[in-house]
């Protein structure tokens, strides 16, 4: 990974991820520079870890090589106003923002001629990411190569030929953990209305959910159907909780709430 001079535009839970991720792995932090108005106990955090912290976003733009904009979406054009008039020509931009499409940056960031877009989700903040990455054709293939890269240390990325596949990866990776923690939470209630303690049923469910989201990933040449075929007996209790999930069509509903993500960022973009 080329050693860039970084500024993060915002310093929330997603690119503090990403700095500890970059920090981990061996990046030098004294060339990243962490920009966060509101929080004071993050910029203490973040200048212990050796980062430059600086109040002004102008003043850590003009300064960098790399601009990462991590600020939420309904903020970016006025943080971007701050500093929309700096030459970003020979700059890279990578915005982690969802809802923001690459047009819209281009009209906020007159100058820039290298933006990036990507999708990360929350498992990234603890090194399980898994991000999606967008970029025009006409963008540096360097500039791509180093958001992989970046986005590499806080787990994996994917990157996509079109922007619209972007918003099916909000869909699929996105906002996908809070479909996994919603059915764990639905395990956990009958748990516990079985009688177990809320404590307790916790423990069961994450360690069923972490094993099985284990065995998927060990073995990577069988199909997601055989690894449950191979927990489900016939006619025994495994089969008859799936009976259920079948009746109430549970495909049609997963299908359902992916296509209302997509739909919703596309949505966003417009309004954005």
């Amino acid at each position: 990974m080329q050693q860039k001079k970084i500024a993060f535009i915002g310093a929330g839970n997603m690119a503090f991820a990403i700095i500890a991720g970059l920090v981990k792995s061996g990046y030098p932090a004294g060339l990243m520079t962490a920009c966060n108005k509101s929080n004071q106990a993050r910029r203490e955090q973040l200048r212990a870890m050796g980062l430059n912290v600086d109040s002004t976003n102008r003043h850590a733009v003009e300064l960098s090589d790399v601009v990462i904009l991590a600020v939420k979406p309904q903020m970016m054009a006025e943080v971007c106003s701050e500093f929309a008039d700096v030459d970003f020509s020979e700059k890279w931009v990578i915005s982690v923002a969802a809802g923001i499409s690459v047009a819209r940056l281009e009209q906020l960031l007159p100058t820039a001629k290298n933006i990036v877009r990507t999708m990360p989700n929350t498992p990234s903040l603890i090194g399980e990411g898994m991000a999606g990455l967008f970029a025009k054709k006409s963008v540096e293939p360097t500039a791509c190569q180093f958001a992989e890269a970046l986005l590499s240390a806080v787990g994996g990325c994917y990157r996509v030929e079109t922007e619209t596949k972007l918003n099916h990866i909000i869909a699929i990776t996105g906002s996908s953990p809070a479909y996994f923690f919603r059915f764990m939470e639905a395990m956990q209630q009958s748990a516990v209305d079985m009688g177990f303690s809320e404590q307790d049923a916790r423990q069961l469910v994450q360690a069923a959910a972490l094993g099985a989201a284990k065995m998927v990933v060990a073995n990577p040449d069988l199909p997601i159907a055989t690894l449950r075929e191979n927990v489900t007996s016939k006619g025994g209790t495994t089969a008859q909780a799936l009976v259920v999930f079948e009746q109430n069509d549970l495909t049609k509903t997963v299908d359902q709430a992916m296509h209302a993500a997509i739909k919703r960022a596309e949505e966003l973009e417009k309004l954005l």
